[in-house]
């Protein structure tokens, strides 16, 4: 196929060789296929914030760390050269996160280069050597959901082992790749120690987790995983290896009337997300 503009720059440099094709078009970003001497990779191109659905909340932003002070005060002021610190830092966030996440073992798609705004990442595939499907493109049986469930539990403690919340993880972020699920679409992660609605996104991607895979093996509509796994983590005591038991017994306190309100909100937004990514699949 014609090489896209925005590739332009990695095939002249070498970085690609070929175009193969257009894997996806989503929310943030449009991901091709390349051929990268004998290997085939992603390219991921982000687009540029007006084109984009999903929001750079405050709630996702928060605690991220720039180059200096004058880049942070015009990402404050919203000034261009602000706004253009502010996608370079959003785009980067995605990055660093794949490195981290990758060396602490987590399964998410080996990153190669990060070059002029374009990711080159592993080819997640699945047993026919094909680009693996979303999970919410495949039908499972109760003992494959609740294996993947058990599976993808063990990826988020060992992402917050590592310092990281993903933020915004479903069946729409995961791929089911030959040899299980793997964790895609990271610019929203989130610093477990420094962002204060680190907790609150935790346990949402926890619940998206349940809800999805409930509906292949309802009895994990009973569980309650997130808040025994943030317990775990805050007590310094969370291990990849831990048992967990799906029950947590909350102490009884004063109702966070905000907090409440918030998630509330989160549950619509989320929603709507959801029903715009139902449609652009269709």
């Amino acid at each position: 196929m014609k090489t896209p503009p925005r590739l332009q720059s990695l095939v002249e440099e070498g970085l690609i060789d070929t175009v193969v094709r257009q894997l996806m078009s989503g929310k943030e970003a449009m991901v091709y296929v390349v051929r990268c001497g004998d290997e085939t990779r992603c390219a991921k191109i982000y687009k540029e914030a007006t084109q984009r659905s999903f929001r750079q909340a405050v709630d996702y932003t928060e605690n991220r760390k720039v180059k200096n002070s004058r880049e942070a005060r015009a990402m404050a002021k919203g000034t261009r050269f602000g706004r253009e610190k502010q996608e370079a830092a959003w785009q980067s966030a995605e990055v660093d996160a794949l490195y981290r996440l990758a060396d602490a073992g987590v399964r998410v798609p080996k990153p190669h280069n990060f070059c002029d705004g374009v990711l080159l990442m592993e080819l997640v595939t699945d047993e026919h050597g094909d680009a693996a499907p979303r999970l919410n493109d495949v039908a499972l049986t109760p003992e494959q959901a609740r294996a993947h469930h058990a599976a993808l539990l063990i990826e988020v403690m060992r992402m917050l082992c590592a310092g990281v919340v993903h933020g915004d993880l479903s069946e729409f972020n995961i791929l089911l790749a030959e040899d299980g699920p793997v964790i895609i679409d990271l610019p929203q992660a989130v610093d477990a120690a420094g962002n204060n609605h680190a907790q609150r996104m935790l346990l949402r991607d926890v619940a998206n987790l349940r809800n999805f895979f409930g509906q292949f093996a309802p009895e994990l509509l009973q569980t309650d995983f997130g808040p025994e796994i943030w317990d775990l983590y805050q007590r310094g005591v969370l291990d990849p290896a831990v048992v967990l038991t799906g029950h947590f017994e909350r102490k009884a306190g004063a109702v966070d009337v905000g907090g409440l309100m918030r998630e509330i909100d989160d549950a619509r937004a989320e929603d709507a997300a959801r029903r715009l990514r139902m449609q652009t699949t269709q």
